[in-house]
C-alpha cells in the first residue's frame, strides 16, 4: 500500500486507514479486523476514548500486543465523563488532557501515542492551555505528534495557526466537499495533514448497498441518481466504494483515508482501493461536475 507523510510529521501511513469506531465490543471479531488490516497494509488505527466508553481502545490495544511497531496509532480527547451524570461533558482543559491520556495509554496497553488528536473543539475553549497540554506531552514522550478532529473552520484556523498539530481529521467524500472551500488550502499552505473521516459517507457511497436515506445536502432521490452517474463512470474499473475512497485521496491535502469496517466484507472492499488507479485530474473534475460543492454554514 502506498504510504504518505501525514503533514511535516514523521509520521509515515498507509493511504488507507481504519477507522475502528465500527469495531463493535465483541473481542475475538475486532481483533480479526484489526489483525487482518495490519496483513494487508494497514497501519493508520484511529480509535477514541469516547468509543464505547473505552472498551474500543482495550480492544485495539489487544490487537496490537506483539505488533505495536507496525501501528501508527491514533487516538483522541476531550469527552469526559463525570461520575453520577449522564453522558459526557466537553473538557479541553490542561488538566483533563493530562490526566486522560494516562487512562488511554492503560487501556491501549502502551507507553506512547502516534498521534493524540483533540476530540471536537470550540472558538471559546482555552486553546492556549490546550495546545500547552499537548506540548507537553510531546516532550514527555507520551505522544509523538497531535492534531484535532474538527469539523469547524474557525477552530482550525485558530489551531492552524497558533499550534503545531500535524493533522486534522476531517469529514470528506463526494457529499460533503465542505472541505475543499477554505479548509484544505489552508492547511496544505501550512505544512498540516488532512485524514479524511467517512469516505464512503457512513455507507451512502458504498457497493453493494443501497442507502435508505439521504444524507445532509441530498434527498434519498439525488444521492440515489449520484451514485447511478457514478457508477457509469467507473466503467468496471473501481466499484463504487472503490471510487469514493480514492475521492477522497485526490485531493493533495489529504494523507490517508480512513472508513470504518464492521465485518471482513466492508474491510476487504475498503483496502481494495489502494489496488487501484488513483483518479485522473479529468475524473475528479467529472466527479466534481456531478456533486455538489458544499459549504460550511456555521462556525466560518
Amino acid at each position: 500500500m502506498k504510504q504518505n507523510r501525514i503533514g511535516a510529521s514523521g509520521l509515515l501511513v498507509g493511504e488507507i486507514g481504519l477507522g475502528c469506531m465500527s469495531l463493535g465490543t465483541e473481542e475475538t471479531h475486532a481483533v480479526a479486523l484489526i489483525h487482518e488490516a495490519l496483513e494487508r497494509g494497514v497501519n493508520l488505527l484511529d480509535t477514541a476514548d469516547l468509543y464505547d466508553g473505552g472498551r474500543n481502545e482495550e480492544l485495539v490495544g489487544k490487537a496490537i500486543r506483539g505488533r505495536r511497531e507496525r501501528v501508527v496509532l491514533a487516538t483522541k480527547v476531550g469527552n469526559r465523563r463525570i461520575p453520577g451524570q449522564d453522558g459526557w461533558s466537553w473538557d479541553p482543559s490542561k488538566a483533563y488532557i493530562l490526566s486522560a491520556v494516562k487512562e488511554s495509554l492503560r487501556r491501549l496497553g502502551t507507553d506512547y501515542i502516534d498521534l493524540y488528536q483533540l476530540h471536537g473543539g470550540t472558538i471559546e475553549d482555552p486553546i492556549d492551555e490546550t495546545i500547552e497540554a499537548f506540548e507537553q506531552l510531546k516532550r514527555e514522550g507520551a505522544i509523538r505528534e497531535y492534531g484535532i478532529s474538527s469539523i469547524r473552520p474557525n477552530v482550525i484556523r485558530e489551531y492552524a495557526a497558533r499550534s503545531g498539530i500535524a493533522s486534522v481529521m476531517n469529514p470528506y467524500s463526494i457529499v460533503d466537499r465542505r472541505g475543499e472551500e477554505t479548509v484544505f488550502p489552508l492547511l496544505r499552505e501550512k505544512g498540516i495533514g488532512v485524514i479524511a473521516r467517512g469516505p464512503l459517507a457512513g455507507g451512502a457511497l458504498a457497493a453493494n448497498r443501497q442507502p435508505v436515506k439521504g444524507v445532509p445536502d441530498y434527498e434519498l432521490e439525488e444521492l440515489s441518481a449520484l451514485r447511478e452517474r457514478l457508477e457509469e463512470l467507473t466503467a468496471g474499473e473501481r466499484s463504487l466504494t472503490q471510487l469514493a475512497i480514492r475521492y477522497s485521496l485526490s485531493h493533495p491535502a489529504v494523507a490517508a483515508a480512513v472508513p470504518g469496517a464492521s465485518s471482513r466484507e466492508q474491510l476487504l472492499r475498503n483496502i481494495a482501493a489502494a489496488d487501484v488507479p488513483e483518479l485522473t485530474e479529468d475524473e475528479v473534475r467529472a466527479i466534481r461536475g456531478m456533486s455538489k460543492a458544499n459549504l460550511y454554514k456555521l462556525h466560518r
